[in-house]
């Protein structure tokens, strides 16, 4: 370990932190997380164009490319509906990284992702609940405020 953290400039153990990983309403979200995903090494400064990352899946969705290597890669049914070809498909993905990803849907990704909350609408939410019978999302923090408790603290 003392070697690897030497060589590559870290500290601490190579899998410290906790795993984090949250239910995600696929058709409202998935090609949001899969930009945030291929955006990661960008907005961290280790590459310049996310397709330079080397274990992204990026080469393979927006440029067709990563051949044999990339079989472990199966598409989802998402990323399936951007196009009727391979091609087509291509563009539109490549389409996808055209503009930022809205500061709103960065802040939710990370607050679910961190907590573990389901990612998605509210039906999505209330649906996740029901099946792991536990909740979801955050139902707010701290108590009720006081001008929300009338007179007699009901």
């Amino acid at each position: 370990m003392q070697y690897f953290n030497y060589t590559y400039k870290r500290s601490g153990t190579l899998w410290e932190g906790r795993y984090r990983a949250t239910v995600v309403d696929s058709e409202r979200y998935l090609l949001t997380l899969m930009r945030y995903i291929e955006l990661n090494p960008l907005r961290a400064g280790m590459v310049a164009a996310p397709q330079d990352y080397p274990w992204s899946s990026y080469r393979r969705n927006a440029l067709g490319e990563g051949g044999a290597n990339a079989d472990w890669l199966t598409p989802h049914e998402e990323y399936m509906r951007l196009g009727l070809d391979d091609l087509a498909r291509q563009e539109a993905y490549r389409a996808l990284f055209v503009s930022a990803i809205d500061q709103g849907d960065l802040a939710e990704i990370r607050d679910c992702t961190h907590k573990g909350w389901a990612l998605g609408s509210k039906r999505f939410r209330d649906a996740i609940e029901a099946l792991g019978q536990r909740r979801a999302a955050s139902k707010g923090v701290g108590r009720p405020r006081k001008r929300d408790i009338n007179v007699n603290g009901v």
